[in-house]
C-alpha cells in the first residue's frame, strides 16, 4: 500500500501571465475546482492518506494552503445566511487528506526534481507518489490511473513505476518520450527518456506525464543530482535514469485523457472536457 504523495505546485505559471502573477497556476479553475484538487483527489483514490504539497513562498503558496485549510469565519458567514448548500462543496476540503505544506524558496535551485528533494524528510523510507499539480488525467469510468499505477507496480514486483500516456507517433516531437524494453507477463520496463525526438519512427509513443511511484530508497539519487549543464535545472528524469540503471521501473499506460493545464490551450481543453463529462451545457 502507498500512503504518501508529493505534489509539486511551485512553478511561476509564466504562460498564464498576467493572471498568474496573482493566482497560482495550480489554483486556476477547471470548472468549479482548481487543477490541484484533481491531483489530490486522484492520490486519495489511490490509497494515499498523507500528502506534501510543495508550493512557492509567499502569496502563491498561501493560496493553496488556504484552500485546503479550515475557514470557520467564511463557513459561519454562509451558514448564518442559510447558504449551507453553497458551502457544502468546500466543507470536506480540510479533511480530504493529512496535508503538509512545504516551501520551495527562490534560492537558485529550479526544476522538476526540487520538490522531491525538499520532501525527502516527509517521505522517509516508504514508497510515495510524485505528481505535478498543474495537469490532470480525466476518466469517465470513475477509475484512477494513480490507483492503476500502484496496483500494477505491486503485481509486477518492480521497485518503481511511472505512468505514461500513449500518443500518435506523429506527435512524439512534442513530448518527452519514454523508451521501454520488454518485461515479464506483457509489461514494459523503463529504459530511458528521449526529449522531443524529431525522427520518431513508431506509430505510437509512450510519453512522460510526470506521475511516478517511487521508493524512499531513491532519495540518494535525488540528493546526488547536479543541475543540467544546458538549462541549469534539476531534473526528476535524471534521478530516475540513475535509479533505473540498477532497478526495474515499470511503465504503466494510462486510460484517462491527459491535459497539461500548465499552458492555456491545455487548460481550456480540460475545462471543455470536464464540462462535457458532467453534462454541462451553455
Amino acid at each position: 500500500m502507498v500512503t504518501k504523495a508529493v505534489i509539486a505546485v511551485a512553478g511561476f505559471g509564466s504562460r498564464f501571465f498576467p493572471v498568474a502573477k496573482t493566482v497560482n497556476k495550480c489554483m486556476l479553475p477547471v470548472l468549479t475546482k482548481p487543477v490541484v484538487q484533481y491531483a489530490v483527489e486522484d492520490c486519495v483514490r489511490a490509497g494515499v492518506t498523507e500528502i506534501a504539497i510543495v508550493a512557492a513562498a509567499g502569496q502563491a503558496g498561501e493560496q493553496v494552503r488556504h484552500y485546503f485549510s479550515p475557514d470557520p469565519a467564511t463557513e459561519a458567514y454562509f451558514r448564518d445566511r442559510g447558504w449551507a448548500d453553497k458551502w457544502a462543496p468546500a466543507a470536506g476540503l480540510p479533511g480530504i487528506a493529512d496535508i503538509t505544506f512545504l516551501e520551495q524558496g527562490r534560492d537558485g535551485r529550479y526544476g522538476t526534481a526540487v520538490p522531491a528533494m525538499i520532501a525527502v524528510d516527509f517521505v522517509g523510507d516508504v514508497d510515495f507518489l510524485l505528481v505535478t499539480g498543474d495537469d490532470l488525467l480525466l476518466r469517465g469510468d470513475g477509475g484512477s490511473d494513480l490507483a492503476d499505477l500502484v496496483s500494477r507496480r505491486a503485481a509486477a514486483g518492480s521497485s518503481a513505476a511511472l505512468a505514461a500516456a500513449v500518443v500518435e507517433g506523429s506527435r512524439a516531437s512534442l513530448y518527452g518520450v519514454v523508451s521501454t524494453r520488454e518485461g515479464g507477463a506483457g509489461t514494459r520496463l523503463y529504459s530511458g527518456m528521449v526529449e522531443k525526438p524529431q525522427d520518431w519512427g513508431e506509430p505510437t509513443a509512450f510519453v512522460n506525464i510526470s506521475r511516478y511511484l517511487l521508493p524512499g530508497a531513491i532519495a540518494p539519487y535525488f540528493r546526488a543530482l547536479r543541475p543540467d549543464q544546458e538549462t541549469g535545472e534539476f531534473q526528476t528524469t535524471d534521478a530516475i535514469n540513475a535509479y533505473a540503471a540498477g532497478h526495474e521501473v515499470l511503465v504503466s499506460p494510462v486510460s484517462g485523457d491527459y491535459y497539461d493545464c500548465g499552458n492555456v490551450s491545455g487548460w481550456l481543453a480540460a475545462n471543455n472536457a470536464v464540462a462535457r463529462l458532467t453534462g454541462m451545457t451553455s
